[in-house]
Protein backbone atom coordinates (compact mmCIF):
# COMPACT_ATOMS: atom_id res chain seq x y z
CA UNK A 1 0.00 0.00 0.00
CA UNK A 2 1.22 3.41 -1.21
CA UNK A 3 0.61 6.70 0.68
CA UNK A 4 -0.08 9.70 -1.01
CA UNK A 5 -0.09 13.65 0.50
CA UNK A 6 0.08 16.44 -1.23
CA UNK A 7 0.98 19.97 -0.73
CA UNK A 8 0.67 22.75 -2.22
CA UNK A 9 -2.59 24.04 -2.35
CA UNK A 10 -3.78 27.40 -1.86
CA UNK A 11 -5.39 30.87 -2.90
CA UNK A 12 -4.29 32.75 -5.56
CA UNK A 13 -5.13 35.29 -8.08
CA UNK A 14 -5.96 35.22 -12.08
CA UNK A 15 -2.76 34.95 -13.42
CA UNK A 16 -0.42 33.85 -10.92
CA UNK A 17 1.27 30.34 -10.20
CA UNK A 18 1.56 27.65 -7.72
CA UNK A 19 3.51 24.57 -7.84
CA UNK A 20 1.40 21.16 -6.07
CA UNK A 21 3.91 18.65 -4.62
CA UNK A 22 2.71 14.82 -4.26
CA UNK A 23 5.04 12.65 -1.90
CA UNK A 24 4.60 9.07 -1.96
CA UNK A 25 5.39 6.68 0.41
CA UNK A 26 6.68 4.44 -1.81
CA UNK A 27 7.63 2.92 -5.56
CA UNK A 28 4.96 4.05 -7.91
CA UNK A 29 4.81 3.81 -12.04
CA UNK A 30 2.48 6.01 -13.77
CA UNK A 31 1.43 8.77 -11.46
CA UNK A 32 -1.15 11.81 -12.20
CA UNK A 33 -2.46 14.98 -10.99
CA UNK A 34 -6.47 15.07 -11.35
CA UNK A 35 -9.44 17.74 -9.97
CA UNK A 36 -12.83 17.88 -9.41
CA UNK A 37 -15.09 20.65 -8.49
CA UNK A 38 -18.10 19.11 -6.28
CA UNK A 39 -21.36 18.33 -7.81
CA UNK A 40 -18.41 17.67 -11.19
CA UNK A 41 -16.89 14.32 -12.13
CA UNK A 42 -13.33 14.11 -11.88
CA UNK A 43 -11.08 15.76 -14.41
CA UNK A 44 -7.51 14.39 -15.77
CA UNK A 45 -5.18 17.27 -15.26
CA UNK A 46 -2.10 15.39 -16.35
CA UNK A 47 -0.02 12.14 -15.93
CA UNK A 48 3.47 11.13 -16.36
CA UNK A 49 5.35 7.55 -16.65
CA UNK A 50 7.87 6.17 -14.37
CA UNK A 51 10.82 7.47 -16.94
CA UNK A 52 9.26 10.10 -16.76
CA UNK A 53 9.83 10.51 -20.76
CA UNK A 54 6.05 11.14 -21.65
CA UNK A 55 4.22 13.29 -20.48
CA UNK A 56 0.19 14.31 -21.01
CA UNK A 57 -2.49 16.80 -20.00
CA UNK A 58 -5.95 17.54 -20.83
CA UNK A 59 -6.89 19.99 -22.89
CA UNK A 60 -7.84 22.72 -20.50
CA UNK A 61 -4.03 22.80 -18.93
CA UNK A 62 -1.91 22.64 -22.01
CA UNK A 63 0.86 25.08 -22.16
CA UNK A 64 -0.12 26.47 -18.53
CA UNK A 65 0.76 23.33 -16.38
CA UNK A 66 4.23 21.07 -16.49
CA UNK A 67 3.82 17.82 -14.75
CA UNK A 68 7.20 16.39 -13.65
CA UNK A 69 8.81 13.99 -10.83
CA UNK A 70 11.71 12.85 -8.71
CA UNK A 71 11.51 9.00 -8.37
CA UNK A 72 14.62 9.61 -5.94
CA UNK A 73 12.08 11.79 -3.31
CA UNK A 74 9.30 9.81 -4.76
CA UNK A 75 7.71 12.62 -4.92
CA UNK A 76 5.27 14.50 -7.83
CA UNK A 77 4.84 17.82 -8.80
CA UNK A 78 2.75 20.13 -10.84
CA UNK A 79 3.51 23.56 -11.94
CA UNK A 80 0.33 25.60 -12.36
CA UNK A 81 1.22 29.51 -14.26
CA UNK A 82 -1.29 31.53 -16.05
CA UNK A 83 -4.08 30.15 -13.20
CA UNK A 84 -7.61 30.99 -14.00
CA UNK A 85 -11.11 31.37 -11.55
CA UNK A 86 -12.22 27.82 -14.13
CA UNK A 87 -8.76 26.07 -12.28
CA UNK A 88 -10.55 26.43 -8.90
CA UNK A 89 -10.73 22.64 -7.58
CA UNK A 90 -9.53 20.22 -5.08
CA UNK A 91 -6.81 18.77 -6.95
CA UNK A 92 -6.07 15.09 -6.07
CA UNK A 93 -2.41 13.23 -6.46
CA UNK A 94 -2.83 9.75 -8.12
CA UNK A 95 -0.59 6.99 -8.72
CA UNK A 96 0.03 2.36 -10.19
CA UNK A 97 1.21 -0.26 -9.72
CA UNK A 98 1.95 -0.14 -13.54
CA UNK A 99 2.32 1.87 -15.66
CA UNK A 100 -1.50 1.57 -17.07
CA UNK A 101 -2.96 2.17 -14.08
CA UNK A 102 -4.18 4.41 -11.01
CA UNK A 103 -4.52 2.44 -7.77
CA UNK A 104 -3.40 5.04 -5.06
CA UNK A 105 -5.07 8.25 -4.39
CA UNK A 106 -4.27 11.47 -2.07
CA UNK A 107 -6.57 13.08 -0.01
CA UNK A 108 -6.39 15.98 -1.77
CA UNK A 109 -5.54 19.45 -1.90
CA UNK A 110 -7.96 22.91 -2.58
CA UNK A 111 -6.41 25.34 -4.86
CA UNK A 112 -8.76 28.50 -5.25
CA UNK A 113 -7.89 31.07 -7.74
CA UNK A 114 -9.95 34.33 -7.58
CA UNK A 115 -11.15 37.44 -10.59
Amino acid sequence: QVQLVESGGGLVQTGESLRLSCAASGRTYRMGWFRQVPGKEREFVAGILRSGGRTYYGDSVKGRFTISRDNAKNTLYLQMNSLKPEDTAVYYCAAGTTDYNYVYWGQGTQVTVSS
